[in-house]
């Protein structure tokens, strides 16, 4: 019987030394996914690429990870396995937490339960509890669960190992993760824009502060070395998953924090698709648990909802390319003025909060109702976070924000209504929006969502997709048709 060579190189990245080149070839096309957007790609319509990502190359590099799918093959082909076991032993023993394990500690103002104890839901409880038991994994969970508690709670139990690091999608996530640590009064620091702090035991940051200080490293311009700031890192945990790219996913968590062996992801979404997903397992581990919004609404910790669906009749407009249309759906005063009217109307019921595509969008809508608040990446994160705050104080105030900055993790509770102008066919992007409005406030257990849509070809398409993801969250919709043209 023949003998191949299993080499584990780290806590993430394994190679087969010794196959034959024909197995080699059955391994890769074992783990090979075909990338959606490759029909768009020059190489691809060229014949030069199949449009196929492989998470195993010929020469049998591949990822711990994914062993349980790619040793069958090896076996089956008569090879017996030699490993070779290069990683650090590590011997971690975690005690489980309970409801009661951080009452000691208070909620700080201006959160719904301000001045009482923190009292782990049981849902949280299960989470945390899931993670401690399986060092490596990834586990779904809805957007309000408490992420940010949980993932506070996780560091604290590492403590006794050593550092952790928290990767946020963005400056904002950054801030409000400082602030959860901080109320537990753990030693964290950020790693973000102009704050940059190396020496705390927890340490939050976002994945383009990572690159930027790998980068430096390299060229020597480094304030602190990237492995400096890694040393004693026994846990890198990954909030809202879904929103790192999965190539940088993978790269990152592969490259510079390939031996720490603690990993954690969390997410509201698993990506729908396949290539995404399995990155997620080979950077992470694999999918441990799911908590979704609809078990949350049940339990009555997050807000009921409705969505209605305003299909604004544009006529038959015929556009090139989606691009083309979405520019004019987004772009046109008319069209912008009446929406404009459907959204004041529905500020007269409560704080509103517009999300939209484009930034063009933002300016107009602002040129058309200079009262309403314009927040886009271009704000500094603490006046953003100045006017989200504004909103537990206020009954009418409308925030037009870019998807990109707050469709993932921005926690404002008193949104009673949530508009999503042409969200289009995300799965992520859409649920992650519909998240913003589902938190719960000492005023309000119910959020109505306004998807603003067209007629037109390509929204119409999006459109049936963005039905089918509501259908399988069991979130109730109705479609209207509105003419709004003389």
């Amino acid at each position: 019987m023949p003998t191949v060579k299993l080499e584990i190189r780290d806590e993430v990245n394994v190679k087969f030394v010794g196959l034959d080149v024909k197995t080699r070839r059955k391994l890769s096309d074992a783990v090979k996914f075909f990338l959606p957007h490759a029909y768009h790609m020059p190489a691809y319509k060229l014949g030069r690429w199949d449009g196929c990502v492989r998470f195993c190359d010929v020469g049998g590099r591949t990822y711990m990870n994914l062993l349980d799918r790619l040793l069958p093959i090896v076996t089956k082909e008569g090879y017996q396995v030699e490993i070779d076991d290069n990683r650090q032993q590590w011997n971690f023993e975690f005690q489980n937490v309970e409801a009661t394990s951080y009452d000691d500690v208070c909620w700080p103002e201006k959160h719904p339960a301000a001045g009482l104890p923190i009292i782990l839901r049981d849902y949280q409880v299960e989470v945390i509890n899931r993670f401690l038991n399986n060092p490596q994994c990834l586990q779904e969970v809805a957007t309000g669960a408490g992420k940010t508690l949980i993932t506070a709670v996780l560091s604290s139990k590492c403590e006794l190992y050593g550092r952790t690091i928290v990767i946020v999608p963005n400056k904002d996530l950054v801030v409000q993760t400082e602030k959860d640590y901080k109320n537990l009064g753990m030693d964290v620091g950020v790693l973000y824009g102009d704050r940059k702090e190396y020496d705390k035991t927890h340490t939050i940051c976002t994945w383009q502060s990572l690159a930027v200080l790998e980068k430096k490293t390299k060229a020597g311009e480094a304030e602190v070395d990237l492995d400096v700031f890694l040393d004693n890192v026994v846990c890198v945990m990954v909030d809202e998953v879904h929103k790192a790219k999965a190539d940088v996913l993978r790269d990152q968590l592969s490259g510079m924090f390939r031996d720490v062996p603690i990993r954690w992801g969390l997410t509201g979404t698993i990506p729908k698709d396949d290539h995404e997903a399995v990155a997620c397992t080979c950077a992470l581990g694999p999918v441990v648990g799911n908590l979704s919004a609809k078990e949350l609404q049940d339990m009555g910790v997050l807000a009921d909802l409705d969505i209605n669906i305003l299909q604004l009749q544009d006529g038959v407009l015929g556009f090139n390319s989606y691009a083309q249309e979405l520019k004019w759906l987004t772009t046109d005063t008319t069209r912008l003025e009446h929406i404009s009217s459907i959204i004041r109307q529905l500020s007269e019921d409560g704080n509103t909060l517009v999300l939209i595509d484009r930034i063009k969008t933002g300016e107009i809508l602002n040129e058309i109702n200079d009262d309403w608040v314009f927040v886009s990446g271009g704000m500094k994160v603490k006046d953003r976070q100045s006017e989200y705050d504004e909103v537990s104080e206020m009954d009418n105030k409308v925030i037009v924000a870019t998807y990109g900055v707050a469709a993932v993790g921005i926690n404002i509770p008193r949104i009673f209504n949530l508009v999503m102008l042409e969200p289009g066919k995300s799965f992520v992007r859409v649920i992650q929006s519909i998240g913003r409005g589902i938190r719960k406030a000492d005023d309000k257990d119910y959020v109505q969502v306004v998807d603003i849509t067209s007629n037109l070809k390509y929204s119409k398409r999006h459109l049936t997709k963005r039905k089918q993801f509501y259908k399988e969250a069991e979130y109730r919709h109705t479609v209207t048709k509105v003419n709004y043209k003389v």
